[in-house]
Formats: C-alpha cells, sequence, structure tokens
C-alpha cells in the first residue's frame, strides 16, 4: 500500500503502490490527508512503482493538491513513468501539477525537462 519513505520537518516523501485505482484511491487519499493534518506542508507522490493509474487515482492526486493549496502547501509528483507522463499532458495536468523526473528533483523543486537530474539520493533526509 501507501509507504512513507521519508519525514524531515513539514515534508514527507510517500511511495505509491503499483496501482492506484478504484479500489485503493480513496484509501491512499484519506491517509495522505492524515498527513496533512500531522503538519505536513510538502508531500512528495513518489511513483516510481505506479504500473497503473485510473481516474480514480488521477481524481485522487488532484483532491490531494487542491487540499494542500488550501493549507498553503505543496503537492509534488515524482518519477512518473513515460506512459502516464504522456497522458499528464494530454490531460492538461502538467499545469496544475508538474511532474518531477525524481524524488530528489522534487525536493529541490526542479520539474521535468530535457536537462533534468534523473539522479535520486535522499542523503540529506
Amino acid at each position: 500500500m501507501l509507504r512513507v519513505r521519508v519525514r524531515y520537518a513539514d515534508t514527507t516523501v510517500v511511495r505509491l503502490p503499483t496501482e492506484v485505482d478504484y479500489d485503493n484511491a480513496a484509501d491512499i487519499g484519506a491517509r495522505c490527508e492524515d498527513l496533512l493534518k500531522e503538519g505536513c506542508a510538502t508531500l512528495v507522490l513518489d511513483a516510481s512503482d505506479v504500473q497503473y493509474l485510473d481516474s480514480s487515482g488521477v481524481g485522487m492526486i488532484i483532491t490531494l493538491s487542491r487540499a494542500l493549496d488550501d493549507r498553503a502547501g505543496t503537492l509534488r509528483l515524482a518519477a512518473l513513468s513515460d506512459h502516464y507522463q504522456q497522458v499528464w499532458r494530454i490531460l492538461g495536468l502538467e499545469t496544475l501539477l508538474p511532474v518531477f523526473r525524481t524524488v530528489q528533483a522534487a525536493l529541490d523543486g526542479r520539474v521535468t525537462g530535457a536537462c533534468a537530474d534523473t539522479s535520486e539520493s535522499l542523503d540529506h533526509a
């Protein structure tokens, strides 16, 4: 299910499961909402394991983004597969929630691009 990888001050990195769909999106969203209630202001969703993402999962991510916006926080989506990055662009979601190439890039605030960092190090966590 959802694994908290790193907690540092008001920043939390969680690794999403291989499937984010109708069966688990509500639970994932609720667990992330709990993190917000505990003081998380920057939530990084590590999608490196995601192999299947349906509209329920996309909706949950958008809802989390709005919840963080309401709290003056930030949601960052990291390590989304090339296929789902393309879907993200087709849906026009990159303007709402940009995708970061790696968790480290999301922590540093560097958006995916031709020169984006492709290394991942969590040494400072």
